[in-house]
Parts: C-alpha cells; sequence; structure tokens
C-alpha cells in the first residue's frame, strides 16, 4: 500500500485537549514524536501502552473522510489547496463533547446530535471524493471480511469507505478493541477522571489533512485549514 491521505478532525495541538490526549496516547502526530505516556493507576505502563497502540498509529482524531491514495492525476499539493479552500467557505460551530463508550473501544464523542458536524462529514466525503483512488480489488475484498449491508457495500464501491453518512459516528478514539466490560468500564472511568477539564462544549474551527507515507508508518498532521465564514 502506498501513500494515503486522510481528512480528520484534530484539536488546535496548542490546546490542552491535543497535549493531554497526546499523552494519553504516547504520540504527539503534529510532531511525529513519541511523547512520555501517562498510565491510569491500576494498569500497567506495557499493558496501556498495548491499549493504545492503533489509536497511536492514527493519532488523535475525528475521521471525517477516511484514509485513501490519491487518484493518479492528483498531487499533494492540490489536495492541501482544495482543503484550505473548502475550509475557509465553513463556519465554526460548538458541540458537547465527552468520553464514552463505543462499541468494544473507548473515545470522546459527542453528546447529543449536531447537525453541523454530520454536514462536515458528508461535504467531506462528497466534495473532496475527486481526490482519491479508486479502491483496489483487495481493498474492497479486505472491507468486506466484515459484514456489510447491501447498502454499506454500494457506499465503499461508490465513496471508499462503508461507514459514512448515516452510519457516520463522531469519534475521536482513545483506546483500541476492549473485550472485557470491566476493562471498558475502568477505562471510560479513567478516561473521565483525565479529561474532566475537556469535557463539556468543544468549538470546532478547523480542518486537518493527515498523511500515511506507507502501511507500516503512524499517520501525520501535513495541514491544518482553520474555517473561516
Amino acid at each position: 500500500m502506498g501513500a494515503r491521505y486522510a481528512l480528520y478532525y484534530a484539536p488546535d495541538t496548542d490546546s490542552a485537549l491535543w497535549q493531554r490526549a497526546s499523552r494519553w496516547l504516547g504520540r504527539d502526530a503534529a510532531t511525529g514524536e513519541d511523547v512520555a505516556q501517562f498510565v491510569p493507576d491500576g494498569l500497567e505502563p506495557d499493558h496501556f501502552a498495548a491499549l493504545t497502540a492503533a489509536p497511536r498509529h492514527y493519532g488523535f482524531h475525528a475521521t471525517l473522510k477516511a484514509p485513501f491514495q490519491l487518484a493518479d492525476e492528483r498531487s499533494e499539493g492540490q489536495l492541501l489547496a482544495a482543503v484550505e479552500k473548502f475550509a475557509v467557505a465553513r463556519m465554526a460551530f460548538t458541540a458537547t463533547i465527552a468520553p464514552q463508550i463505543l462499541g468494544n473501544f473507548i473515545a470522546f464523542r459527542l453528546v447529543g446530535a449536531s447537525a453541523e458536524m454530520h454536514a462536515l462529514h458528508r461535504d467531506c466525503v462528497c466534495d473532496l471524493d475527486n481526490f482519491r483512488a479508486q479502491p483496489s480489488a483487495l481493498e474492497l475484498e479486505r472491507r468486506r471480511k466484515a459484514t456489510l449491508s447491501a447498502e454499506q457495500d454500494e457506499r465503499l464501491v461508490k465513496w471508499g469507505y462503508p461507514y459514512i453518512f448515516e452510519d457516520f459516528r463522531f469519534h475521536m478514539t482513545l483506546s483500541g478493541r476492549v473485550d472485557a466490560e470491566v476493562q471498558r468500564r475502568q477505562l471510560l472511568d479513567a478516561a473521565t477522571s483525565y479529561f474532566t477539564e475537556d469535557c463539556g462544549v468543544h468549538r470546532f474551527a478547523s480542518l486537518c489533512v493527515f498523511h500515511q507515507p506507507d502501511a507500516a508508518s503512524p499517520f501525520t498532521i501535513i495541514g491544518r485549514f482553520a474555517f473561516g465564514a
């Protein structure tokens, strides 16, 4: 797999939320550097590092348009310019967030519905799709290992990712898969305590482009574009 790009929401890198989340994950996706990892009480450092390995690889973010390879006729510079133009035309908005359990993992989620967030997701998927290369047969096969509905499979073929639009769930991931309910609850309690000052009304005022040079490398931020409308 070659280089991939993604459109993510990520808090401002000088914000307390970003700094705390980077310490929780053990990596700062803005600098690309590992940082000393916070470890919740009752967990061993190696165990907590394993629990956070997946989100550490991607960096603290919420997916708006899932990772994709560039179309052959497109360049990184063109993508960054288009995302900047897209962002300038949008308005900042606020929504309430807090750590919650989502399936088998822990994440910051919205507390209540946000029409603005769903519109941002929809427009990122649709308005910038001409930069995305079509998924390979291998990628389609990999995605189809999960049980997809007929509609999700249609979205996979058309948009490159099945869990969009009605299936979109805003989340900034704080753990990998945690199968034991008691441990999920333990992690949620730890996250709620650690991120106490970050819960509540959050201002969404920018959009980031993340980049992954190859499948083995982590994602890093290569562009942040403020909403300007």
